[in-house]
């Protein structure tokens, strides 16, 4: 996971019409990962073991994390970069990343400790969301004056708190149920995916984009619905 915070690299091969062609078919297909991810594989496995109120307690206290994190960060995941993004702006950006993937690290460590195979779709779907986040923050650092050599740095070195959380979720598994952490993990998933991919890919007003981001959204989703119906 830490290593997809290289792929800004690809956007020296690609010219920027073809790389906007890709992104929103892809943040559709991210935002349908990430809700069947949520739904189909780590909300079944993480409520096993709580009652149906602590699992709701988990799911929403993922969900609110995140949205207060994006709220005191002033940093919202758009995949843009605005013409009026500088300096300080990408120190936010490199924080909340840590931040965000140090979670990340929990949650579907997590998810691997219970089922491996749902932790394979859990991470799954959060490579798929991590690949267009990486390219929008790759542009933002590079817009708000970092060389392109240091800020594919920096944004690996902000990766680098996801292997920290995996770690910690392991040795934190062989005291306590980590259950609620897989709960958790699938709440900032929906909080991801319908706060920051969904209104992505309801922006344009083409018929035929929104044929094909609709289109992309739902096989993200009846993607992960076949693979947790395969035995």
């Amino acid at each position: 996971m830490s290593a997809v915070a290289l792929v800004g690299s690809v956007t020296a091969l690609l010219k920027p019409a073809t790389l906007d062609r890709l992104l929103l078919p892809f943040i559709s297909l991210a935002a349908g990962t990430l809700l069947g991810g949520a739904f189909f594989h780590m909300i079944p496995e993480g409520a096993i073991a709580l009652s149906p109120l602590s699992s709701a307690v988990w799911l929403v206290m993922g969900f609110t994390v995140f949205l207060g994190l994006e709220q005191f960060l002033q940093w919202h995941q758009s995949h843009r970069v605005s013409a009026q993004v500088r300096q300080p702006v990408t120190y936010l950006i490199l924080i909340g990343d840590g931040i965000h993937n140090f979670l990340g690290g929990l949650s579907i460590a997590s998810t691997f400790l219970i089922n491996p195979s749902a932790g394979v779709i859990a991470w799954i779907a959060a490579a798929a969301h991590e690949v267009p986040q990486e390219l929008g923050d790759f542009g933002i650092l590079v817009h708000g004056g970092f060389e392109r050599r240091r800020a594919l740095l920096w944004n690996l070195a902000s990766a680098l708190t996801f292997p920290i959380g995996a770690i910690l979720a392991y040795l934190v598994s062989q005291r306590i149920d980590v259950s609620g952490l897989v709960l958790f993990g699938a709440g900032t998933f929906i909080y991801i995916a319908a706060s920051d991919l969904v209104p992505e890919i309801k922006a344009h007003k083409r018929l035929g984009d929104a044929l094909v981001h609709f289109g992309c959204f739902v096989f993200g989703l009846a993607l992960t619905l076949w693979l947790a119906l395969v035995p």
